[in-house]
């Protein structure tokens, strides 16, 4: 077999022991690690034949310690379910619905959600077969092209970064709402120090923080549904309004600011959803994953339908987007929560200071997975040749100790809020990284697409994969299509903005993330010299670093054609 030059891979011969785990492993009847004869499908046998396992190609291991694969099965499910709920949903939706009201609002969430599950399903099908660390950035750098990972690697990775400092910050604002006596510097520093904390036992303190803060948002947001539906059928008696079923759809209406306002929606939906990716960053360091991420990918319908879509569906139904209490519905500014309000409105005592304890456990759970998801893709780029070298050092107890601490500093920079000028220092940051989920997911799409071309032009069929994406191929499509529909509606919003003549300052403030990515990829096409457009199905190395149990998961007796149906759903 040729060795695979693509991101780092090289062939190299079988390990008596699993490198992940420690645990010995069965000599291997073929040089490659499975037996071709115990296969009844031909396919399955030239595969079986060809590959190379993840453990022996991965130079992570090769060259540091591996990170720990200690994330159990209900870490990755809370991860998938509530993980990156967080003020995007619960503060940023409120400026969403007073632009563009109830119904674009809705529809804006189910297109962003639907394209965020063809994402989702597209890099579920590539971590299961593929377990390398960086996962997404990786993938990308396989299929698609070397120049257009290292890119969107690096947008993402300063996307975490310059998030981190806001959501220090805006964690520390929200506590203004009992404490406005104590200056916000201290709830920084305690957050700050608490985040350290974390990082002391690695990966295990973050699945496990994340599992708690995440059952309290999914326990919050489901008691809040229940209450929205009360309050809107008038079975609250503190609240005058009585029965109010659709009247705010009519009453100001379902849509405000016309088409722009429902352009308007994109960019909000995109913050509110970041973050559900890390469930694949996750699966490098996971216990189990060949059960436990297909089952995470799932969960992510769930989480879409009931957590965003009724729960702002709710929101809409009970709280007038023309209600000026909106304005300013973005941050950490809670009083103008569209969450917050709609329990002020119904005039329940006790519920808006529960509600504001939710929003900042979900900041702290938000600025908890920056330091994940900025560290482990730092890593993985220093890994692969594209970072600096230092950057790539994994300690003993599986922990990329630099890219941790740089993104710990990152977070120092929260205390620019004592500057005068800290407003437009924060809308600066928060701009690095305002597109760089739609380029991630555009990104994720498009390497599902040409890893198929691939697997395809080297004889295999979609039936010898492990997990198959529920919607197929189709649907990474779908997604590459949406996710280039919402960059183009926020260009348009972004060049003429909601009740002003064009701006530059506006413009580069909503869409500067687009010409740092078009610099990253044109840096290093130029330093790598390499100036193929593309990675040629042909050229795809697709049977290096699979994970050790796939060929034979794919071998196992498929399920019946209504449960292939329900898949995507449980």
């Amino acid at each position: 077999m040729a060795a695979n030059t693509v991101a780092g891979y090289q062939a190299e011969p079988s390990s008596e022991k699993h490198i992940a785990t420690g645990e010995d492993v069965a000599p291997d009847v073929s040089p490659h690690g499975s037996d071709p004869e115990k296969f009844n499908d031909p396919h399955m046998r030239q595969l079986a034949s060809e590959i190379s396992y993840a453990d022996e190609e991965d130079p992570v291991n090769r060259q540091h310690n591996p990170l720990a694969q200690k994330l159990r099965s209900r870490h990755m499910q809370m991860i998938a379910i509530g993980g990156s709920i967080g003020a995007g949903l619960f503060v940023g939706s409120g400026g969403a619905l007073h632009t563009g009201g109830p119904a674009s609002v809705l529809l804006g969430f189910i297109i962003v959600g639907f394209m965020l599950l063809c994402t989702m399903q597209a890099l579920g099908e590539l971590t299961v077969l593929y377990p390398v660390n960086g996962a997404f950035y990786t993938y990308i750098v396989r299929f698609v092209d070397p120049s257009w990972g290292f890119a969107v690697g690096w947008d993402y990775a300063i996307g975490w970064l310059t998030v981190l400092p806001f959501e220090l910050t805006a964690a520390s604002i929200t506590i203004q709402y009992w404490r406005d006596d104590i200056h916000v510097s201290v709830w920084i520093t305690i957050f700050l120090v608490f985040l350290c904390g974390i990082q002391i036992f690695g990966v295990r303190g973050y699945g496990e923080v994340e599992f708690v803060l995440a059952l309290i948002k999914i326990i919050a947001c489901t008691g809040f549904i229940i209450f929205g539906i009360v309050v809107d059928c008038g079975g609250v008696p503190s609240d005058n309004r009585g029965y109010i079923g659709a009247h705010y759809w009519h009453d100001p209406g379902a849509f405000r600011n016309g088409f722009k306002g429902f352009c308007s929606v994109f960019v909000t939906a995109a913050f509110a959803f970041g973050g559900t990716e890390l469930v694949g960053l996750a699966a490098a360091e996971a216990a189990d994953p060949q059960r436990s991420l297909p089952k995470a990918t799932r969960q992510v319908f769930w989480r879409i339908a009931t957590f965003y879509v009724l729960s702002l569906f709710i929101v809409g139904l009970i709280v007038p987007s023309d209600s000026q209490d909106l304005l300013g519905a973005s941050g950490a500014n809670t009083k103008a929560s569209p969450f917050v309000l709609a329990i002020k409105y119904a005039g329940v005592k006790g519920l808006p200071s529960v509600m504001n304890a939710v929003i900042t456990i979900s900041v702290i759970s938000v600025a908890n997975s920056c330091t994940y998801g900025s560290s482990r893709t730092m890593q993985a780029l220093a890994a692969r040749g594209m970072g600096p070298r230092f950057l790539m050092y994994v300690d003993k107890k599986g922990r990329p100790v630099w890219c941790i601490v740089i993104q710990l500093l990152f977070g120092c920079l929260a205390y620019i809020g004592e500057a005068n000028a800290s407003g437009t220092i924060f809308t600066w940051l928060l701009a690095l990284s305002g597109l760089s989920f739609f380029f991630l997911w555009f990104s994720i799409n498009l390497a599902h697409v040409r890893f198929r071309h691939g697997w395809y032009a080297h004889g295999f069929t979609k039936e010898q994969l492990p997990y198959r994406a529920a919607f197929g191929i189709t649907g990474s499509y779908i997604g590459v299509a949406l996710n280039a529909l919402a960059m183009i509606a926020t260009f348009y919003t972004s060049l003429f903005p909601l009740g002003s003549s064009p701006d530059a300052q506006t413009f580069f403030e909503n869409y500067l993330a687009a010409p740092i990515v078009l610099a990253l990829y044109l840096f290093w096409k130029i330093w790598s010299r390499d100036w193929k457009m593309w990675v040629k199905a042909e050229d795809m190395n697709v049977t290096v670093g699979i994970r050790r149990g796939s060929l034979e998961m794919a071998a196992e007796k498929g399920r019946s054609g209504w449960m292939k149906a329900l898949r995507v759903f449980i």
